[in-house]
């Protein structure tokens, strides 16, 4: 019989390109962002809504007419577009105009997604790069923060302002978990993010190295820093994006490593890069900058910690000095 050999193709993640599975994986992080979106429309009203509505169409949108127009496949089926638009809008605040929303995802899915190939091809976040481009471009309405629309709410700076030297009120951390405070639309309840990050690790999409590695480093420097004051470090965790950016975002199958030591050496450069910044730089929030930059830096990591062949012969040298 004659000899077959097996063909792999080596590629970037994810590796499913069946598109019912990448839909199913795309999916279950849809059912695990849900409670972060129904709690960031208790907190802050119908607004969210909108917001989230306009970012998830566009996005869709987007990537509908820049696949027919570039007479590609369409590729909306695999659901990857929804989550960027979901993810896009979790990390606005709730009084953003609408067509700044529209800005942003079309930054995320045509500039960051698709000029670099689509799906499994983009070097960095779609959300988080869309983000910081909202953020450059419009400070003032990405830093304008409304206050939650519940009883008993803690109003005025957010808690990261105030960590920061900002004068206002601190909620307890009991409200810090359960989003009675003001920020970003899908980075307020603590408990909804981790809900959603159990049910992605019960389902193993998600991988617990990263997350665990970022939100782990983060608490040690901050505890490091605030000489062991527990609560500073609590308040530090729950403020913010961190968990957002932590459990959703950083573990982002294309733009993260793919083993496991360099899962966490990505998610422990994360979360110290995300505290250096809040607590030296000029920004008081640091998570989408960190996340970016450990982007860029995910291939010189898989390099660095690719396991090592067993059984791999080494090349011998001749007399020349050249390889046999």
């Amino acid at each position: 019989m004659e000899d077959k050999k097996t063909l792999y193709t080596v590629s970037a993640s994810p590796h499913a390109k069946n598109p019912s599975s990448a839909a199913g994986v795309m999916l279950d992080v849809i059912i695990a962002l849900l409670p972060a979106g129904v709690m960031g429309t208790i907190v802050f009203g119908l607004k969210a809504l909108a917001v989230i509505g306009v970012c998830v169409a566009s996005a869709v949108a987007f990537e509908f007419l820049y696949t027919k127009l570039m007479k590609k496949s369409v590729t909306v089926g695999d659901l990857s577009a929804v989550v960027t638009g979901l993810l896009l809008a979790y990390n606005l605040p709730v009084d953003i105009p609408l067509w700044m929303c529209l800005i942003g995802s079309f930054v995320a899915i045509v500039v960051v997604k698709q000029f670099f190939g689509g799906l499994g091809q983009n070097f960095a976040n779609p959300a988080i790069t869309a983000r910081i481009v909202l953020l450059v471009s419009f400070a003032g309405s990405m830093t304008k923060f409304a206050d939650p629309k519940l009883p008993d709410a803690v109003t005025g700076a957010t808690p990261l302002a105030v960590l920061g030297g900002a004068e206002g009120e601190l909620p307890t951390l009991l409200q810090m978990l359960f989003g009675v405070k003001g920020g970003c639309i899908g980075e307020v309840s603590g408990a909804a993010l981790l809900l959603g990050a159990l049910y992605l690790l019960a389902r193993r999409v998600i991988s617990w190295r990263i997350p665990v590695a970022f939100i782990g480093s983060a608490a040690i420097f901050m505890l490091i820093y605030s000489k062991g004051d527990f609560e500073y470090t609590a308040y530090e965790l729950l403020a913010g994006g961190l968990l957002l950016g932590a459990l959703f975002m950083a573990t982002d199958y294309t733009t993260s490593p793919i083993n496991k030591t360099g899962k966490l050496v990505f998610g422990i450069g994360c979360g110290v890069l995300t505290c250096v910044i809040r607590l030296y730089g000029s920004l008081p929030e640091g998570v989408s900058y960190s996340i970016l930059l450990m982007n860029i830096l995910t291939p010189l990591i898989e390099k660095a910690t690719m396991p090592k062949y067993f059984g791999k012969l080494k090349k011998k040298k001749t007399k020349e000095g050249k390889a046999a």
